[in-house]
């Protein structure tokens, strides 16, 4: 039987299982010292850090954070058209960052609303092309396979291709999908397997599986970090 205080509480306040803040309060004891300790921010040591990270970059500083990444990011990169202000870019930057994609694109309109990404723009390289031509020249530059993501008619299937190391999966617009422009600039189209009623699923759940499939072929996983 539930006290009436169990039942008066609200299944989210607190939160009946785990910590009730994120991250950690001051440092304890002795300020870091020596080689290394550069990384550490002064703010966040006096004041402790709360910020959605993992625990290897407890206090650390955001430019010590982002450069330490540089040194491990994945070879493959996202791209997005935005024509109309796509609300599933931020997302898509979230799971980028989470995947550790070397780049994100953004392909036409430069605005585009960060809430989504929960401040993890901060800590990804993100591009801008006007078109998909100059995403392609520019990916062409790097070495780098363009390959589009969409349920269009003669797609090849992404869970059965060889996936590169280096590949720049591109998305479209929610809705339309990729553009003519687009589809002519990458070198082919994979559709995503579906079985049930829906024509097409949420472009950013299209990256997340695009993103983890070349993560599934190509990553090392004695570096991921599992919670």
């Amino acid at each position: 039987m539930e006290s009436d205080t169990e039942l008066a509480r609200a299944p989210y306040d607190p939160m009946p299982h785990g910590p009730q803040e994120v991250g950690v309060g001051p440092w304890a004891g002795p300020w870091p010292v020596g080689p290394g300790s550069e990384v550490y921010d002064e703010e966040l040591l006096r004041e402790g850090d709360r910020r959605n990270v993992v625990d290897r970059y407890r206090y650390w500083s955001m430019a010590a954070i982002v450069a330490d990444l540089d040194t491990r990011r994945h070879d493959f990169h996202v791209a997005i058209e935005n024509w109309q202000h796509d609300f599933n870019i931020g997302t898509i930057v979230r799971t980028a960052n989470a995947f550790l994609a070397k780049e994100v694109h953004i392909v036409g309109n430069r605005r585009w609303n960060r809430r989504g990404a929960m401040v993890t723009d901060r800590y990804q390289h993100v591009r801008y092309h006007p078109d998909a031509t100059a995403l392609a020249a520019y990916l062409d530059e790097q070495g780098v396979a363009l390959w589009g993501v969409d349920n269009l008619p003669g797609s090849l299937h992404l869970e059965s291709a060889e996936l590169p190391r280096s590949v720049c999966f591109l998305l479209g617009q929610e809705g339309p999908g990729l553009s003519p422009a687009a589809r002519d600039a990458c070198t082919a189209t994979f559709s995503i397997a579906q079985f049930g009623s829906t024509r097409s699923i949420n472009a950013s759940v299209a990256g997340a599986v695009a993103m983890h499939a070349w993560v599934r072929a190509h990553a090392d996983f004695t570096e991921a970090w599992r919670g």
